[in-house]
């Protein structure tokens, strides 16, 4: 009979054998499932057997499962890298055909700056928008000149090709490194929306790929439901694959200004006029200011003050200030005259008058101006943190009890990042897209830019900032102030129906028309994916 200790030794031999066993196996053949558990799901075998011009990749998935928001970590089980719009087509057209055998869903990612996991797929398959390169940039110059980009294509990249004929996109985001596909699978809102709408509205074009795989190019005039749904759609009926954008001509310089109100209602009234005025500013928005110290020393490292003596003696600590921020493009030649158009705008406002500053920038510089902020974020290791960010459309009618409530009030300071507030026509919106927005004509979008220090359980801490959030969206209910939010993030499907109100039946339809096994972009969480009990 072998002693205790004999009989621990033969059993750690006899495992130390199998493990040199399983480790051979694995070398040999590095497809085996103990290799890699994601071959193990029925899905990763499937796509595994697609023929692609591009490749997947079921590692180094990580990055798939962070955005800007930096909240949602939601971890897929493969990235497609097309190199084609064939690839993202059949990639579709295999999930659709394989039907309630597999709950994988799919996720268009551009440059990942959802703010909420809306571009992630737990368990399923993003596609790299980005590494889309069958499409170069193709430019029509005529009566109504445009230009053909993928849809992976940065707005960036846009404008600098489009420059080099003289030539610029009508309509703009505040950031510009974020991807056709995405803003246009949103609104695209920034200061030339009051004068051109949003970057939805300056589209011509669209080729897209449905939830069952189909490419379809649609327009106003071809095939007008699938290209109304898709605009402002969430990436629900299709993935856009390439957008033929309208272009006008480029200006070469900027003068930028900004100048500052202590009371909101004059503040208001004024963006108002410019924004329905036809000799006008050609950008305009705004932003609160509370308990800022120091707030005009900060701006002269890129603006001038009309008056530096008066601006030297201007105190902006413990007060609610109310900043407008409008832009006139021009070429050089015209400097003279442009700079007597400004005089008469702006003396048209009731600003206080010590706070007039003003700049010339190139039109590059100006419309990449919060790239340059980004980058020097990022030096300080302050762009990769918690973005709880809050955009929200409230109706002209309310905007002044919001204003009272909320400034001063629930927001006692703007430390945490900037308040944008600004007006918009709807009267230059295009009808019929899915885009969700209050039922007045001028409309205000204001977007807390929250970022929030990572383990601080302080005021600049993410859980204080939520509930800041939480507070401002719990006044609007209480009120009824008819608010819709922007970039929205509901939780339940009777949310969204409440958001998407009378135009809910329409959404839907054209999701069971496009989409009807709700296998595009899980991450919004409006519908569920089609399982095998809901097809019997």
């Amino acid at each position: 009979m072998k002693s205790p200790t004999q009989f621990f030794f033969i059993q750690k031999h006899i495992l130390l054998k199998l493990l040199i066993f399983i480790l051979f196996i694995c070398s040999n053949n590095r497809s085996n499932i103990c290799c890699n558990h994601h071959f193990a799901n029925p899905s990763s075998l499937s796509l595994k057997q697609l023929k692609l011009e591009g490749y997947l990749s079921f590692e180094k998935l990580n990055h798939a499962a962070k955005d800007f928001g930096n909240r949602c970590h939601f971890l897929p089980l493969a990235i497609l890298y097309p190199k084609s719009v064939l690839d993202i087509s059949s990639t579709l057209k295999h999930v659709f055909e394989i039907g309630i055998r597999t709950d994988l869903t799919v996720a268009a990612r551009g440059n990942g700056h959802s703010l909420e996991g809306q571009a992630q797929a737990y368990q399923g398959l993003i596609i790299n928008m980005k590494s889309l390169q069958e499409l170069e940039m193709k430019f029509k110059i005529e009566e109504l000149s445009y230009v053909d980009v993928s849809a992976g294509e940065l707005w960036i990249n846009v404008l600098h090709e489009s420059l080099k004929l003289g030539l610029a996109p009508k309509s703009w985001t505040d950031y510009l490194h974020l991807t056709v596909g995405g803003t246009l699978s949103n609104a695209g809102i920034s200061g030339q929306a009051f004068k051109h709408g949003p970057q939805i509205n300056n589209v011509y074009q669209l080729e897209v790929v449905t939830g069952k795989g189909e490419v379809i190019t649609c327009s106003e005039e071809q095939n007008a439901d699938l290209f109304h749904g898709v605009l402002g759609g969430l990436g629900q009926f299709g993935i856009i694959t390439k957008a033929r954008i309208a272009l006008e001509t480029a200006p070469k310089q900027v003068k930028w200004i900004r100048v500052l109100y202590s009371d909101f209602a004059t503040f208001s009234k004024d963006q108002e006029n410019l924004i329905s005025s036809q000799n006008t500013f050609d950008y305009i928005e705004g932003f609160v200011i509370i308990n800022s110290t120091g707030l005009l020393n900060n701006w002269r490292s890129t603006f001038n003050p009309k008056d530096p003596l008066l601006a030297s003696n201007f105190s902006s600590e413990g007060r609610v200030l109310f900043c407008l921020e409008v832009a006139k493009y021009f070429n050089p030649e015209d400097t003279y005259s442009t700079d007597q158009d400004i005089d008469i705008l702006l003396s048209k406002l009731n600003y206080i008058r010590s706070t007039l500053f003003l700049s010339e920038v190139s039109y590059v510089e100006f419309l990449d101006r919060v790239h340059i902020s980004e980058m020097k974020l990022q030096e300080k290791g302050l762009w990769d943190v918690p973005h709880p960010w809050l955009n929200l459309l409230i109706p002209k009618s309310r905007i002044l009890d919001f204003a009272q409530e909320v400034f001063g009030k629930i927001l006692t300071d703007t430390s945490n990042g900037p308040i944008l507030i600004y007006p918009v026509n709807k009267s230059k919106w295009r009808k019929g897209t899915s885009m969700v927005t209050p039922d007045e004509d001028v409309f205000y979008l204001i977007a807390f830019l929250s970022s929030a220090m990572p383990f601080s359980t302080g005021k600049d801490g993410l859980e204080h900032i939520m509930n800041q959030n939480k507070r401002v969206l719990s006044f609007c209910e209480k009120t009824r102030i008819g608010m819709k939010q922007y970039l929205p993030n509901h939780k339940t499907q009777e949310e969204w129906k409440r958001h998407f109100g009378s135009q809910w039946e329409a959404f839907a339809r054209r999701k069971s028309t496009y989409d009807p096994l709700a296998i595009l972009a899980p991450g919004q969480r409006i519908f569920r994916r089609a399982a095998a009990c809901e097809q019997q």
